[in-house]
Order: C-alpha cells, then structure tokens, then sequence
C-alpha cells in the first residue's frame, strides 16, 4: 500500500504520520527546496499553536465553516494538538491572551523534530517537485476510465514525468503567500474535473484608507496601541475588541483588523466601503473624556492640551486632525466623541498575495466526510486548500492539523478496503 503526498506544510505532513504509523508507504513531493516555509514564517514572530479558551468558543470562530469542520476539530481539539507537540520533546505555555505558544517560541525546533521522526519511520520527502496537472490519459477514476486510479503531471530538475499512486492526499495550502509554495494554481485543474471550487479571497489581511501623504509620511508602519474596535457586520451584530492596529502607507493591519477581516471583507464586498470606529481611549469613560476636554487651557494648543489631559499625542492625536474637521476638533464635546468612537473607512482588502491566509478554496460539498473528493475517488484533500478560513490565534493552525489528520486516516480507510 502506498499514497503520494502533495505538499509539505503541517496538513500534508500530519496525513503522512497517520499512514506511516500504519505501514504504509507514504512519499511526500514538495515544491520548495525546503519543507514548511510558510508555517516558518508564521513563526517569526512566535509560533502560535492553538488557542487555550473554552472549546465550544474556539470552535465557534471557524464562522458558517464550523459545521463542516466540527468532526475533524473534535477529533484532534487543542489539548490533543499540544499533547502532540509535547510528545515532539517541545514543551508549551499559555500566553497571557489565551494563544498556545512553544516554549522556545519558535517554529524551526519543531518542524525540525517532526521531520526527523518521520524520515526515520520511513517516509521519503522529493523536494523541488511541483505538480502541473493531471497526465493527458487521465479521465478520473472508474471502470470507464483508461486509468484505474489518478495519475499526475509532476516536474523536477530533470523534467515531467508522472506519477501513478494508489492514492493521492493535496495539501497544497491557499492562494496568500505564493512565494513560500501556496499559490492557489491548481484550482482550475480540480474545478475542470468537476471540483466545486469557491473563489479565492484575502483573509487576516489588510485594508485600504486614503490616507493624506502627511499621515502617510509621518507615520508609516506605526502601531496604534491599546485602542477598541466596534463594528457592525452585514447581518446588523456589533462586537467591539481591544488591541493594536498597525497604520501603514496603504491602511490598516494587525491583530484586532485581523479578527475583524472577515466581517469587513463581506461588507466591503456588498456595499463598496466598510466603516468601523476606534475608541482611542477605552480605559476612559465619555463623561471623564468630556470632563477632561472642558478644563481651560489657557495658552497651551489643542495638541498639548491633548496630550497633557489624556495623555493623547504622535499617531493617535494625528488621526483625528486627519479626519476630522476644524471645527469638530475645536468643539469639545464633539471631539470627545470622536475619541471614543473615531470613524475609519475601509475601501477593499489587500492582494491575496499580502494575505496572511485566503477564504476560498474546494468547497465541502465536493468532498465526503473523509476529505475524498466525489468527483475525483481516490484522492484526499486537506488544509487551507479546502473552503473555511479563521482568524489569527493557532485556529489556522489547528483546522490544518485536524483536517490533515483526517485525509490520512480517510486515505487508510479506503487502502484497507479497496
């Protein structure tokens, strides 16, 4: 028995632990020199797992996808992810926002013992191997085919040949991040074979504000720390998040536009523009900013005023000369609103190449409970490939663990009767 395994990131790589754990052959074809380049470069930053809150909330962030991902999150929930990489000889602690981290913080360590240990049960890993398609002779899978089972385009340094496997699991990733080996290419080839296929769109991304060359040139890449964001999706629910956003030349970024993106991408989507409002101040209540702001000033200016009074200056105090008029700055009771609740308008997402990941993909109706796809038996697919998306804080993380788990134990099932 044996399956070929398209693509080397954590989805691929946990389906060949469940087949190699059970015998069978497994070969892993990656197309970069290297394994998992973007889950290392997720890590730079600290590698976020999982996610420690309650499951039922965990869950519950995977959106209108949960539904179809609840299976696979229940068989291998967060405690099951760290006990895993705790049996990797890494250990982990729980930040101070509930996201699940290595000790080390870093994702090479890992990756690095869990490659190690799958090479030494067997598994062989072809790297610089990209797949271009199916081979020419392949009609798909039945007694009416000319081939028995898929056969696969696939290039190396020498040139094409293809690949005839018993069975095929790709894990190819998304369509963000194209140069670290996800570009999202294969989707027609899946989609002319009968594939239901969802477009491909940003997800954790940023977003587009006009900002004025001023702002953009006194401030670029600036973290606006401890603000509150409040939004009102499509379907008229409101939520407000604490955290930081990143201003950069082109807009908005960061964890808590992050955790918002979805939402505002299917805004923007329908109505061309998408407003949220930032509380610049929310340790402070209205009444006390009020107050604050009604003290005299005497000879001081309105900036040092702010800044002496409610502590108020470079970035913060920047947004609201930038957007707001003269005369709702020289109103105290109209500025104190605005602190509260400054309006900013976004008016679309950034490319799907600045991504951090991409909603889209192979939509759940094409695929059975094991991840195979209808139309295609015989071949499994896992990961950010197929059609869910979440937002930063090891959810991403853990549904490509889970789902890959999955497609290898899907691809076992049908090895053993078959």
């Amino acid at each position: 028995m044996s399956v070929s395994i398209i693509g080397g990131g954590p989805a691929g790589l946990m389906a060949a632990e469940v087949l190699i754990n059970a015998g069978v052959k497994v070969d892993v074809y990656e197309a970069m020199p290297t394994l998992g380049r973007k889950f290392l470069r997720a890590g730079l930053g600290g590698l976020n797992i999982t996610h420690s809150e309650p499951f039922n909330t965990f869950c519950a962030r995977y959106g209108d996808k949960q539904s179809h991902l609840q299976r696979y999150l229940d068989a291998f929930p967060p405690e099951s992810l760290r006990q895993w990489v705790h049996e990797l000889g890494i250990e982990t602690f729980v930040g101070s926002s509930g996201r699940v981290f290595p000790t080390e913080m870093k994702a090479a360590p890992l990756l690095r013992a869990w490659v190690h240990r799958l090479r030494s049960a067997g598994v062989q890993f072809h790297h610089n191997h990209r797949w271009l398609g199916f081979d020419e002779n392949f009609q798909g899978a039945g007694e009416n085919s000319k081939q028995s089972r898929p056969v696969l385009r696939m290039a190396n340094a020498t040139g094409e040949f293809s690949l005839d496997a018993e069975t095929i699991i790709l894990a190819l990733g998304g369509a963000s991040w194209p140069q670290l080996g996800s570009s999202g290419t294969w989707a027609p080839w899946l989609q002319e074979r009968g594939v239901q296929m969802a477009p491909w769109l940003s997800a954790n991304c940023g977003f587009d504000v006009a900002w004025s060359a001023h702002l953009r040139e006194k401030f670029p890449n600036s973290p606006l720390k401890s603000v509150a964001l409040t939004f009102t999706d499509l379907d008229g629910e409101s939520e407000s998040k604490q955290g930081e956003i990143l201003v950069s030349e082109y807009g908005v970024e960061g964890s808590l536009i992050y955790a918002f993106s979805r939402r505002l991408r299917d805004y923007l989507n329908v109505h061309g523009s998408a407003t949220f409002s930032l509380d610049l101040l929310p340790a402070h209540s209205l009444e006390r900013v009020m107050a604050e702001l009604s003290r005299p000033r005497g000879s001081k200016s309105l900036s040092r005023h702010l800044q002496s009074c409610l502590k108020i200056d470079g970035l913060k105090s920047a947004l609201l000369y930038e957007l707001l008029s003269r005369d709702e700055i020289a109103h105290p009771m109209t500025l104190a609103k605005y602190i509260k609740a400054l309006p900013i308008t976004v008016r679309s997402t950034r490319p799907l190449a600045e991504a951090i990941s991409t909603a889209g993909g192979v939509c759940f109706d094409s695929l059975d409970q094991d991840l195979m796809l209808k139309a295609l038996p015989g071949i499994f697919v896992c990961g950010e490939m197929i059609d869910w998306e979440a937002p930063t804080g090891g959810y991403l993380l853990t549904a490509c663990f889970a789902t890959g788990l999955r497609a290898g134990q899907g691809a076992l099932r049908r090895l053993q009767t078959t």
